[in-house]
């Protein structure tokens, strides 16, 4: 018989085993730690932290600026004037609240950064429960403006192409769309939101160009002499439903907050100097930049055509044609750079879930994969249904009002718990109270644009 080891009072476990597992223990934790780490420094949101404030400025005025402002004279033709100023004057302080406080909420927690909203929902609500939440709701609006892009780049090409050729030999919008994802077939595979920002800055350029070009060119226009500026639909019903679509058109253009938390995710951060200050001063930038295109493009416009302007107002401004050519080709180029300011978290959400979850290796190979799969998704969508403005409501209203309007207010409520009847609190159940009815009322207009306009519509034609 051998001698039994020494025991440990408290236990019936060898000492000696002890002390051999907790080696093998922690060199598991470092090996895991480790793996993390490359995972990390490989997945587009967490690889680089090294963004300057300008960074924000530019990237939220290219998430912010897109396809929705040259929608805002028709939305405001189909609210009319008292009710279309109150909301677009509305919409741009309420989302500029709600911008205030995702950024707050990024580091609220010491030593932790929310990289990407879905983690600032699980904070909130709990980690199942956060995720079911938030993920759906950001994966519409981040899938449905990048679906909504290809139909824009894809008709501003078509429109440039019609004027050029003074509308002969005529080219099927497929072929356009088709041609406007190319491009993202090569930018799709830049690795991060830093390699973009060369892609961002000239995007964020030509939406203030582009707003400026609409705008200008009404002037030069003037008001045309047949202007009406009442309800153009013929029914209370239709008046009805298309003051519902316009709410969804204006919810779209206040869009930026799907991708704040992951712009922030890119800018350094120390306790001395936290990442909010640099974010905040971007933001207010390109709030201002966002005022300076929408309220003169949106109010201009209506002016100039009342309600006979086109959901898309370029398409209203037919001379000086090297113009409107010029201002095509900058909402295509603007487009470019939204489509891939929209995509990279949900790159990063497919190649968490393939890495993490599936444990694929992370490399090149499976990169190229996987985001060429899902440009060639959002061009097949867009080629099936290019209702750009019935899609502009209903992607507006159903995904854009709970991310952008409330989903911030609701989650400062459960984490800041703020006294009751206070200013904060009322503050953000009005909020939450304009953006639910938002939410509720605008996707039934772009439902049912999308039905009037499919019923005359041929697939692929």
């Amino acid at each position: 018989m051998g001698v039994q080891a020494p025991t440990d009072q408290n236990s019936s476990v060898p000492v000696s085993s002890n002390i051999d597992e907790q080696p093998e223990k922690q060199s598991k934790i470092d090996e895991q730690l480790k793996r993390q780490k490359e995972i990390d420094d490989w997945l587009p949101i967490t690889s680089s932290r090294n963004a300057k404030w300008w960074y924000s400025a530019f990237h939220n005025v290219t998430a912010m600026v897109g396809a929705g402002v040259l929608s805002l004279p028709y939305a405001m033709s189909n609210l009319g004037w008292g009710p279309g100023t109150v909301i677009l004057v509305l919409s741009w302080v309420i989302t500029l609240f709600t911008l205030w406080q995702m950024v707050e909420m990024h580091e609220m927690v010491p030593g932790k950064r929310f990289d990407r909203y879905h983690e600032l929902g699980q904070h909130a609500f709990g980690e199942k429960l956060g995720l079911w939440i938030v993920v759906p709701q950001q994966l519409i609006c981040e899938v449905g403006v990048d679906i909504v892009y290809m139909v824009t780049g894809g008709k501003s090409l078509q429109k440039i192409h019609n004027i050029a050729r003074k509308d002969k030999d005529p080219i099927k919008l497929t072929y356009f769309i088709m041609i406007f994802a190319s491009a993202h077939f090569v930018l799709a595979h830049l690795p991060n939101f830093n390699s973009i920002s060369g892609v961002s800055l000239a995007a964020a350029v030509m939406s203030l160009s582009y707003s400026t070009i609409a705008w200008t060119a009404s002037v030069h226009k003037g008001v045309q002499p047949d202007v009406e500026y009442g309800y153009l639909a013929p029914s209370t019903s239709g008046t009805i439903f298309n003051f519902f679509t316009a709410l969804g058109d204006v919810a779209f253009a206040y869009a930026g907050h799907n991708v704040v938390l992951e712009i922030q995710a890119t800018i350094p951060s120390t306790p001395e100097k936290p990442s909010k200050k640099p974010m905040w001063r971007g933001v207010v930038i390109a709030y201002i930049v966002v005022a300076l295109c929408y309220f003169p493009v949106a109010f201009i416009g209506y002016y100039i055509f009342g309600n006979k302007v086109e959901d898309n107002i370029l398409i209203s401004l037919e001379k000086p044609e090297w113009l409107i050519i010029t201002a095509n080709m900058f909402v295509v180029i603007h487009v470019i750079g939204s489509y891939q300011l929209y995509a990279m978290p949900v790159f990063d959400m497919i190649e968490t879930l393939l890495v993490k979850k599936l444990h694929f290796r992370p490399t090149t190979m499976l990169r190229f994969i996987s985001r060429n799969t899902y440009v060639a998704f959002t061009m097949f969508v867009g080629i099936t249904f290019p209702f750009f403005g019935g899609l502009l409501g209903f992607f507006g209203g159903f995904a854009f009002s709970p991310t952008t309007y409330f989903l911030p207010c609701i989650m400062w409520l459960a984490i800041k718990k703020p006294r009751k009847f206070s200013l904060s609190w009322v503050v953000n159940w009005i909020c939450i109270t304009l953006g639910v009815l938002l939410m509720i009322l605008s996707p039934i207009g772009g439902l049912r644009n999308i039905i009037i306009q499919a019923k005359n519509y041929k697939f692929y034609n």
